[in-house]
């Protein structure tokens, strides 16, 4: 994909164009939907606009493209964690806000340790690199809770606590989270959690089962008491304790 100046991505791959483009005609063969998507590739790199069938043929591509990413995950055992917090969340101008983890974040960190912990094996920290002076922001974060906090450190047993930061179009696995991430924000809702904003059809209706079938399913403990635990959750108090 770097040839023709793109990267896996969510967004790229399942937009509603995408959707559309594939719907357009039956499904291509592997050989004709191979040579129309690179048709499409190169008229892009050229200024041109496509055929129809260059349209048709790419569209299908990305969303058989986005099914083979999550059968490569769940043949390799992938596992998915995710958190998910209101679309209008408002940062508050704290301290807490500022120097902190927010809950979302914390409830992530605590679901993969305990993945870890059952496992018994220690887990790295991957991140997209966005912007320095912000990737500086979170790192001090994640330092004041392994550091500063007692759940923190106990969490540090199995959880590496300083990050990796990569170049997502370096890193196809980071592309891959990033497409699990957006079909999550999409297609996976938790109504009686509150996790109840409108989502699109057609990724609930042909990622979602994938998405279910990935998460984190284990078993948790607090407070002398165990419990079923799941990967994704939703966190509508980002930044108020508990």
């Amino acid at each position: 994909m770097h040839q023709f100046r793109t990267e896996l991505k969510g967004c790229k791959l399942l937009d509603r164009d995408r959707f559309k483009w594939a719907a357009q005609a039956p499904t291509m063969s592997d050989e004709e939907r191979r040579k129309h998507s690179r048709g499409f590739l190169t008229r892009g790199l050229e200024k041109k606009s496509p055929s129809r069938n260059e349209f048709t043929a790419y569209g299908q591509a990305c969303l058989e493209m986005a099914r083979g990413i999550f059968q490569a995950l769940r043949n390799h055992q992938a596992v998915l964690f995710a958190a998910a917090i209101p679309r209008k969340t408002i940062k508050p101008d704290t301290h807490e806000a500022t120097d902190f983890l927010r809950k979302d974040q914390v409830f992530l960190l605590e679901r993969y340790f305990y993945f870890l912990e059952a496992k018994k094996e220690h887990g790295l920290l991957v991140m997209d690199e966005i912007e320095k002076t912000e990737d500086r922001r979170f790192v001090r974060r994640l330092e004041n809770y392994f550091t500063k906090t007692q759940t923190g450190r106990f969490r540090s047993a199995w959880i590496v606590p300083t990050p990796f930061f990569v170049s997502s179009d370096m890193a196809i696995p980071v592309q891959a989270a990033d497409l699990a991430i957006y079909c999550v924000n999409w297609g996976f809702r938790l109504p009686t959690r509150g996790m109840d904003a409108p989502l699109r059809e057609e990724i609930a209706t042909k990622f979602g089962p994938w998405l279910a079938d990935l998460q984190f399913q284990g078993d948790a403990h607090k407070n002398g008491r165990i419990f079923q635990e799941y990967g994704i959750v939703f966190v509508p108090d980002p930044y108020t304790a508990r």
